[in-house]
């Protein structure tokens, strides 16, 4: 009998992250998308990459620090994993540089130029000087380093030049300096419509004004990548906020765990930095382009030149909610399924804030992991708070990178009077629910929303995720007990209709799988999370394989399991499907199990299924049910953005065959969805609805 605990079976988490940012950057090379749609790809590949090493490089570094040999399933110790790491960036760092300087030659036919002070003419260089002495010579900080000025602190993902100077009255006298380049100022000057100019090269022109009577001999640009991962000691915080208000000023001084370079670092620019730094130097890179991928986001962002990104496609109102009807007058009748951002999120939002202005509506109930800055749902809570409605709200302080933002909103809603969880000591509340309980005929009755994705609208229209609306008693008394479990002490924690982390979800994933390897060559697994990481659940699709199980995975990023194994996974397929959306919902369909459709807070991921409160909720109303498992084929069907895991754990780009139809599941989705809006326009509501309901059936 095959041992499925053998390391071989397993793809290292790490390397299997890299893959997925690796497809990130493949999109940047597409030729075929628009050439700001590319540019984009390559910002989101560096911002990846930033958080990749804040986050997880860090921690396989204090793991080596501290001697402990951890690993998953694959067996590779930390050591191991930052040897293969370091490999695999800074061979695809050429790969990152060619992209990059492939685009740029080709925006120039558009008329978008990135250039430095000294290749640009006489007149824009007396714009860019005028615009140092009164944009950036006020703000600048120019530091000497040397024994009486020690080697300044440097915050995570700060940005710079390190200078060599020569006295001016005696040459042989030479300094060195840091000029730090705050945040407050752009990566580049645009001195015109489509001319970018990069800051550093505007800075170092400047430079005997920052140190008078000093001489420029050599400059590099800079930036350095801390430790970012905010360790709290919960057991011993007496005030939650407060300490964790004093880990987001420790994120700053984490240890230094990457240097990025610029083209003109030489060895001597990089010894004087090192010296005070010490950082590995298999984490240094050199890049012969310019510093921070993720600043691309500032021309991607230009709006004079919109025409060279993605069509955009305005989010739709669509059945039950394309009338206005009173969203609970809607509820009452049916339930509602609305995959984002096809369908608009404003129903969502809807909800909140009509539950606010209602008199009859005496409680609201949700959970905030990432609400984004200038919430309106927030500002519904608030409103509904002030008006003397009971408004519960579990803000997750924990959040990684929200934290700050998260701390803001859940002062605000405490002075506007709502009771605010901050968290549950030990595992963070990922859980994205809302409960409005509404007195109606003289009865209370309430009404739920349970999602895959945050309570924020701006993600909402980049990110593919779904919402459930029900007014289902048996769904609404589990929520019910879902927040009275947050709000109080339980030592339960289970729920009847829905299932709830860490106690119940996994073992119910376990049971569906087992379920379907019962029914042998009959049964079938459609699955879609960001990631797949759990032994436990890669062992027991590897025994429903064995069994003849087809199993379809649709898994965004991280991918542990190894499909096409001989005797072993056989019967398993897995896809990655990156384009003009980020997938994000998690949606599982298991053919012979009575409902047969899931929705999921949770990817299959230990902290996700162990340390985290997530919900699984059944889906049992059969016109969603009947839409869920149309967009799961159509996605399995995808031969337009979909890559195939294969058995090496390395991807590659679903080919069409010949006589095949172009299927490209975000463009079919957003035609559909026009579709039915077109039929809301012309024919009858009735008809509308049927269109919608039959969701991309016809494709």
């Amino acid at each position: 009998m095959l041992n499925l605990k053998n390391p071989q079976l397993y793809n290292n988490r790490e390397l299997s992250w890299l893959q997925f940012n690796t497809r990130v950057l493949k999109q940047a090379q597409d030729e075929s998308l628009p050439l700001l749609e590319r540019l984009k790809f390559l910002a989101i590949y560096g911002t990846n990459l930033d958080e990749f090493y804040m986050i997880r490089i860090a921690g396989l570094k204090k793991l080596f620090q501290a001697g402990i040999i951890v690993s998953g399933a694959d067996r590779l110790t930390p050591l191991e994993q930052l040897r293969e790491i370091r490999k695999y960036l800074h061979q695809e760092q050429q790969v990152v540089e060619h992209c990059m300087n492939n685009i740029l030659e080709e925006l120039k036919k558009e008329g978008i130029f990135v250039k430095s002070y000294k290749d640009v003419t006489q007149a824009q260089k007396h714009k860019l000087d005028k615009f140092f002495n009164e944009e950036i010579y006020p703000v600048i900080i120019p530091i000497a380093v040397d024994s009486t000025h020690p080697f300044p602190h440097l915050n995570n993902l700060s940005f710079g030049i390190i200078v060599k100077l020569n006295d001016m009255e005696d040459e042989a006298i030479e300094r060195y300096g840091i000029v730090r380049v705050p945040r407050v100022l752009d990566r580049f000057i645009e001195i015109e419509s489509g001319l970018f100019v990069l800051i550093e090269s505007v800075v170092a022109q400047h430079i005997e004004d920052l140190f008078p009577g000093y001489t420029l001999d050599k400059f590099a640009s800079f930036r350095v990548t801390r430790n970012a991962d905010i360790e709290i000691e919960e057991e011993e915080a007496d005030d939650f906020m407060e300490i964790l208000e004093e880990g987001l000023k420790l994120r700053r001084k984490g240890a230094m765990v990457r240097l990025e370079a610029g083209a003109k670092a030489d060895e001597e620019i990089i010894d004087f930095f090192n010296r005070h730094t010490n950082v590995y130097k298999d984490d240094i890179y050199r890049f012969h382009t310019f510093l921070n991928l993720s600043s691309l986001w500032q021309i991607v962002g230009s709006k004079d030149f919109a025409h060279l990104l993605a069509p955009s496609f305005k989010p739709k109102m669509l059945p039950p909610f394309q009338n206005g009807e009173n969203i609970f007058n809607i509820l009452d009748k049916q339930d509602a399924l609305m995959y984002h951002p096809y369908a608009s999120f404003e129903p969502v939002v809807k909800l909140i804030q009509d539950a606010a202005k209602d008199k009859d509506v005496v409680s609201i109930k949700m959970t905030l992991y990432r609400s984004g800055q200038n919430s309106p749902i927030v500002k519904a809570l608030m409103e509904a708070s002030e008006s003397g409605k009971q408004v519960t709200v579990m803000v997750e302080l924990k959040a990684r990178f929200d934290e700050e933002n998260n701390l803001i909103w859940a002062r605000a809603l405490e002075t506007a009077g709502a009771h605010v969880i901050y968290g549950i000591k030990g595992f963070k509340v990922h859980a994205k629910a809302a409960l409005v309980t509404r007195r109606k005929d003289g009865k209370l009755k309430q009404y739920a929303h349970i999602g895959t994705g945050n309570y924020n609208p701006s993600t909402a229209k980049i990110y593919t995720d779904m919402s459930y609306m029900t007014s289902n008693v048996d769904v609404t008394n589990d929520l019910t007990k879902f927040f009275h479990f947050l709000t109080g002490f339980s030592k339960k924690g289970k729920l009847d209709e829905l299932y709830m982390s860490p106690a119940q979800i996994k073992p119910k994933i376990l049971s569906l799988i087992q379920n379907e390897a019962r029914k042998g060559k009959n049964g079938q697994i459609i699955a879609k999370v960001n990631s797949l990481v759990d032994d436990d659940v890669i062992r027991a699709l590897y025994k429903a394989s064995q069994a003849g199980v087809k199993i379809d995975l649709i898994v965004r990023g991280i991918c542990c399991l190894k499909p096409g194994l001989e005797g072993v996974s056989e019967n398993i397929r897995v896809i990655s499907i990156l384009g003009k959306y980020l997938e994000h919902p998690r949606v599982f369909y298991f053919k012979n199990d009575q409902t047969g459709i899931y929705i999921s807070s949770a990817d299959w991921m230990p902290r996700n299924l162990m340390r985290r409160i997530e919900l699984l909720t059944a889906i049992k109303d059969e016109d969603s049910k009947t839409k869920i498992l149309q967009i799961l084929k159509l996605q399995i069907a995808d031969n337009t953005l979909a890559h195939e895991l294969q058995s090496d754990g390395t991807y590659k780009k679903v080919k069409r065959q010949e006589g095949d139809s172009v299927i490209n599941n975000h463009r079919m989705l957003e035609e559909h969805v026009n579709k039915v809006m077109k039929t809301m326009q012309k024919d009858s509501v009735s008809s509308a609805e049927l269109l919608a309901n039959r969701l991309f059936l016809e494709s």
